[in-house]
């Protein structure tokens, strides 16, 4: 029976056996590309020209080994610490988010936190989603909130100041 050292020594001379015929494999392709770039003309200058030409949209962030840009993390999830930079499929965790500015990321990698309101008191954004109400009728008690067209029975009022509900109350 083989002894653990033979066995390492044999998978140590397997190994460099390996190696060197990956050396030669890649010396034979190396010398096939350096004939057939003489025989066509082509110079070193040339192919890179020509694989420079090729990289084309990226420009920020460091090129990975398999040539994709990698982009600073725009969103983070809080409870999980997950990133998404902002292109491509959204994530789950924030797929289904109508405003992703709770989970935006700021320059030192944390939740930045968003100033609230600020984007409310421009013109044209207006609150989404149920309102709360602004007009009663007396006799049905039915409310409208200002939104939308307007019931019935305030519809053909001529004062509506008499069915507003008062703040306080």
């Amino acid at each position: 029976m083989p002894t653990l050292e033979a066995i390492e020594t044999k998978i140590r001379r397997l190994q460099e056996q390996a190696e060197a015929m990956r050396a030669k494999k890649a010396s034979a392709t190396l010398d096939r590309i350096v004939a057939l770039m003489k025989e066509s003309g082509v110079t070193v200058a040339d192919i890179e020209a020509h694989i420079g030409g090729k990289k084309r949209g990226v420009k920020a962030g460091k090129k990975t080994a398999a040539g994709a840009a990698t982009v600073a993390a725009k969103y983070m999830d809080p409870k999980t610490g997950a990133t998404w930079s902002g292109r491509g499929r959204a994530p789950a965790w924030i797929s289904s988010a109508k405003n992703r500015d709770r989970f935006l990321v700021d320059g030192n990698g944390t939740t930045a936190s968003v100033a609230t309101g600020s984007k409310a008191n421009r013109p044209g954004n207006y609150r989404r989603g149920p309102q709360p109400a602004k007009y009663r009728d007396p006799e049905s008690g039915a409310t409208w909130s200002g939104r939308g067209p307007a019931p019935a029975w305030l519809a053909n009022a001529k004062d509506r100041t008499k069915f507003l509900i008062e703040a306080g109350a």
